[in-house]
């Protein structure tokens, strides 16, 4: 075993506890820090792949900007521990199946497939450069980026416009 292929096995350890801490947390603000660290040992797994401006993007957006975001709106609201809620008979056998398939999905993948569905080709130096993403960006996916801008500036302006409703509607 290498090095790389170790650290990976205690990263990935990792973000799956954190995950498992964020969705069986009560508490939204406790759930949100499991999420900011889960969003770290993302950030690790980009280091591993050779892809340091993505993970310095993905710790500042996420791990940073949005998570702070969360963090204010749990806060502003109050709604720091869940309240029991009921659970549908439905949803727990449901799970489990979803659960059981994505195991032996991942069986198989791992173990009786052992190969990469493609050639996977090695990046070439400009890979996960900050220039090669923006050129990328801002030629094959402006529309996408763009439409993803507007779609955060209607998220925005919803969230104040339901958030003046609550407080009693002034102005």
């Amino acid at each position: 075993m290498t090095v790389d292929l170790i650290l990976f096995f205690i990263v990935a350890l990792v973000a799956i506890t954190t995950a498992l801490g964020m969705l069986l947390s009560r508490n939204a603000v406790y759930s949100a820090l499991f999420l900011v660290l889960n969003f770290a040992t993302v950030a690790v797994f980009y280091l591993l792949l050779a892809a340091p401006f993505i993970a310095i993007t993905q710790v500042t957006v996420y791990a940073g900007a949005i998570m702070v975001l969360f963090l204010f709106v749990i806060m502003l609201l109050g709604a720091d521990a869940l309240p029991e809620s009921k659970v549908l008979p439905w949803q727990k056998p449901l799970a489990v199946t979803l659960a059981l398939i994505l195991a032996l999905e991942s069986v198989y993948l791992l173990f009786i497939r052992q190969t990469a569905a493609g050639g996977i080709g090695a990046p070439n130096a400009e890979f996960g450069s900050p220039q090669a993403i923006g050129t990328m960006l801002f030629n094959q996916y402006l529309l996408p980026f763009e439409v993803t801008s507007i779609l955060l500036l209607v998220a925005m302006v919803g969230a104040i416009v339901l958030t003046k409703k609550q407080k009693g509607g002034q102005g």
